[in-house]
């Protein structure tokens, strides 16, 4: 109880207050308009939400047929210790068994799932992260080190590997020398090879998944999350999407509102239907967050000095006639640019992230390429990470662009955006082969489903805040707590945790609009 009543006053000194106070703030951003004719980054004002629908209690399960057990040593390797033995959280390991439900062949098509169990929380919280990022059983360990410490007292964190992900029956059928040059070809310089890499990664992939192939989607994940619900012995369920995550948890309050629960979305990527669009935007996000790190390098004397922007910029072009080395791998001008932004995305590492670029220009490019090497190998984490993503991906969407045109926007963005413009243009020409979605998926919210928390971040370098609230339009009971920070997702922000641990486990709804300094 002393916990609600320090919410609700902090909210109403808040409103009172704001510019006062370093805490959370109630009210718009002074930012500029998101869409032509927006008055600001949320188009409802900030006032109490009134949802239709109420925000469910919390149950504590009942005859769940889940088996924990011990994990792998591997699936923890690399977690500081965190782990069944050790860490502030214990953690075991479970996997269950589900349809793949692919396209035209209902319920056929077996998988299998990972998940983790963090925590001693009497009740569930599932947790889903980015199909490119580390996958959900290990993120729900990292994660528990950051939520505060209420939020685990009441819940356990139930990490999910998502379908072909991680220890989720992984998905591998793109040739190594095709997945180099996904990753490091600029389609600024000649859109064919990459197109041709392309081509071919959907042909290996259609021929290694025959008739599932298009059942790796945030659709269908949404029903592994049913099927896990049921399992949990849960009549309702708790879900926190992180990134791309927060599209299966989405879906799911869709799909299964009288069996949805509390909701948080962080980041949640832009569901416009114009893919040159959303990617200027994740390419402007990526600059941005750029140029945040250089401020914090400057303020850290760090070894990069006081124009990181600067070093960045010269180390990749140096690669495009003179690729780095890293051991036995080369970093073309594209790869070296994606390691930088992987690293960009995670702000607890960019202290590491500088004394890599730092080894980079002195010849080592090896801890540079630890940013990307994930997306190239096999690791104790899982597959590359490409496969999955690339599948995923062009299985969520429909447009497809022309030869002309993705060439000519991948030279604008290149252009406009000289750092990241080129990487995030891989990913148009990445899905151009790709079959197009054929199915009608339904918009990401309900007037069903209960008040759902979505949090954007101010300068997010893969997931930007004007797609955020273009998502957060589509969800009629969608409530959004802004962090004026940078990073990829909001929930590092003890501000941002304390409103999330209000919502999960006092029930209390935050004002829309309520903004988080950074």
């Amino acid at each position: 109880m002393p916990r609600r009543g320090r919410a609700r006053r902090h909210l109403v000194v808040s409103a009172l207050v704001g510019l006062l106070l370093s805490g959370c703030t109630a009210g718009p951003s002074s930012r500029p308009p998101v869409l032509e004719g927006d008055t600001g980054p949320a188009s409802r004002s900030s006032t109490e939400a009134t949802p239709d629908v109420p925000l469910p209690d919390l149950a504590e399960p009942k005859n769940s047929t889940l088996r924990w057990e011990d994990c792998p040593p591997e699936l923890l390797k690399g977690l500081d210790g965190e782990g069944a033995g050790g860490g502030n959280h214990p953690v075991s390991c479970a996997r269950l068994s589900l349809s793949l439900d692919a396209p035209g062949l209902p319920g056929l098509g077996l998988t299998r799932l990972g998940v983790t169990k963090v925590g001693n929380g009497p009740i569930p919280l599932v947790v889903l992260n980015d199909v490119g990022g580390e996958p959900g059983t290990r993120y729900a360990v990292r994660l528990a080190e950051t939520l505060p410490d209420e939020v685990l007292e009441r819940f356990s964190l139930i990490g999910v590997d998502r379908r072909g992900t991680g220890t989720s029956d992984p998905v591998r059928c793109i040739p190594d020398p095709e997945r180099e040059t996904l990753l490091g070809h600029d389609p600024a310089t000649s859109v064919d090879p990459l197109l041709d890499a392309a081509r071919t990664a959907g042909q290996q992939c259609a021929i290694a998944l025959e008739d599932v192939q298009t059942a790796y989607d945030s659709w269908r994940t949404a029903g592994d999350l049913e099927e896990l619900r049921a399992q949990l012995g849960v009549q309702r369920l708790n879900v926190l999407g992180h990134g791309d995550g927060s599209l299966p948890a989405a879906h799911y309050a869709v799909r299964f509102p009288t069996h949805a629960g509390r909701i948080v979305l962080d980041g949640v990527p832009d569901p416009s239907n114009d893919p040159a669009g959303v990617v200027t935007d994740v390419a402007a996000g990526a600059e941005a967050t750029l140029d945040e790190f250089a401020a914090d390098c400057a303020r850290r004397n760090c070894p990069l000095g006081d124009d990181a922007r600067a070093v960045v910029s010269e180390l990749a072009d140096d690669a495009r006639a003179t690729p780095l080395r890293a051991g036995e791998h080369r970093m073309s001008s594209v790869l070296v640019r994606r390691a930088v932004l992987a690293g960009l995305s995670q702000p607890q590492r960019w202290e590491e992230l500088a004394d890599a670029v730092d080894a980079a220009r002195g010849g080592d490019a090896t801890p540079l390429f630890a940013f990307v090497e994930p997306w190239l190998e096999d690791s104790w984490s899982g597959a590359p990470r490409t496969d999955a993503a690339l599948v995923t991906w062009c299985n969520d969407t429909g447009a497809r662009l022309p030869h002309d045109q993705l060439r000519d926007t991948s030279r604008t963005l290149r252009t406009e955006h000289p750092v990241f413009g080129s990487v995030v243009a891989q990913r148009l020409v990445w899905c151009s082969p790709w079959p197009s979605r054929q199915e009608d998926v339904p918009e990401l919210g309900s007037p069903d489903v209960p008040p759902i928390l979505v949090l954007s971040t101010a300068t997010d370098p893969l997931t930007p805040e004007r797609g955020t609230v273009r998502a957060a339009e589509q969800i009629p009971s969608a409530v959004r707590v802004a962090w004026e920070g940078a990073g990829h997702g909001a929930l590092g922000s003890p501000c941002v945790g304390e409103e999330v641990a209000t919502f999960l486990v006092d029930g209390e709804v935050p004002r829309d609009g309520t903004l988080c300094p950074a």
